[in-house]
């Protein structure tokens, strides 16, 4: 019987603008068996787990359960526990951690403030290797396991900050990964890959190969940054934002469409045209789900705004040389140029 992944991968669905959407990440180490709701099916105290869900709705923090790769034996009780909380905004990505006995404490938080990015010195930062998330949750969607645990413990093994983790969305692009600081996940990824991420994150880069994007924006924005690093070749986490995404008119029924506004730290921007479009073959979000043709963004154009001199970054190094660069905007001070028509960069299917 063919899997949700395998479905997923020969209809050769596109990654980029799948990843879950959340600007700050709560990470409480729960060990022993999830369910497929870990934070209220798990040996988490399900009132502090609904109480989580809770207090963290419409916040922009995500709450999720991680544990070690390997044998799933539980904590004693009171037993000390690993807790991460990591910001994903350009600029002010961050990741704090501590140990503690009592998950309620953690209902103390303000999250709203750390839905903002506002940490106010809470705990320690993380100076560790970069936290991997691979998501293992067998009861949520059986792919996450067969395929999540081996790469789990592969990492693991080859020395990395790896943990597994309950949900990150988007089982049929398994194995799923997420890499913090920056928040930026992959799907269908081979060991390999994701060393190169691991590295990639430690060094303030970001590796597109692979990548669904980064957690801190809406899908279509998701696209539309991959996107325009693909066109300029930008590796560095840092150098894009989002602006801001706008929906445009459509006409009747048509399928929505968005404008997103990407723009770069040395004073360049595009607009960058993203639509929802529908696929030719159906196929299930997840294991045992009825088949569907699934929807999916797709960016179709990407102009070029950039009328500013450029400046340098505070946190990026100098500007790049006068005159333009393969694939990059006009030269400082000259016309905006024409846009620059359809593209076949990352599509995104959200379902």
């Amino acid at each position: 019987m063919s899997t949700c992944a395998t479905a997923s991968r020969m209809a050769a669905e596109p990654l980029a603008g799948t990843a879950a959407t959340a600007r700050t990440w709560l990470l409480v180490e729960q060990s022993g068996p999830w369910g497929a709701q870990a934070l209220t099916d798990s040996h988490l105290d399900p009132a502090v787990g609904r109480a989580l869900e809770a207090a963290s709705a419409d916040t922009g923090v995500r709450v999720a359960l991680i544990r070690r790769p390997g044998r799933h034996a539980d904590h004693r009780a009171g037993a000390p526990r690993r807790i991460f909380l990591a910001h994903t905004a350009p600029g002010r990505s961050w990741i704090r951690t501590t140990l503690i006995a009592d998950p309620a404490a953690l209902l103390d938080l303000d999250f709203a403030a750390l839905g903002a990015g506002e940490h106010g010195g809470l705990w320690e930062a993380h100076a560790g290797r970069p936290p991997v998330l691979v998501c293992t949750n067998g009861k949520r969607d059986r792919c996450c396991a067969v395929l999540g645990r081996p790469l789990a413990a592969d990492l693991a093994a080859d020395g990395m900050e790896a943990w597994e983790v309950t949900h990150i969305g988007g089982h049929r692009f398994s194995p799923t990964l997420f890499v913090l600081p920056y928040g930026y996940a992959y799907g269908r990824a081979e060991a390999p890959l994701v060393k190169d991420a691991v590295v990639a994150a430690r060094e303030g880069r970001v590796v597109v190969d692979h990548c669904r994007g980064r957690s801190t924006w809406d899908r279509p924005a998701q696209a539309a940054d991959l996107a325009v690093r693909e066109l300029i070749g930008e590796e560095r986490a840092d150098a894009l934002d989002v602006a801001g995404t706008e929906a445009l008119p459509v006409a009747g029924d048509a399928s929505p469409s968005w404008a997103v506004t990407v723009t770069h730290s040395d004073g360049r921007s595009w607009r960058v045209t993203v639509d929802q479009c529908a696929g030719d073959a159906a196929t299930p979000a997840s294991c045992g789900a009825a088949l569907a043709p699934p929807t999916y963004m797709s960016v179709t154009d990407i102009a070029d705004l950039t009328v500013l001199t450029p400046v340098v970054g505070p946190a990026l190094g100098p500007a790049p040389a006068a005159g333009p660069s393969p694939g990059a905007g006009p030269a400082a001070g000259s016309a905006p140029g024409p846009a620059l028509g359809p593209v076949t960069g990352p599509a995104a299917r959200a379902r």
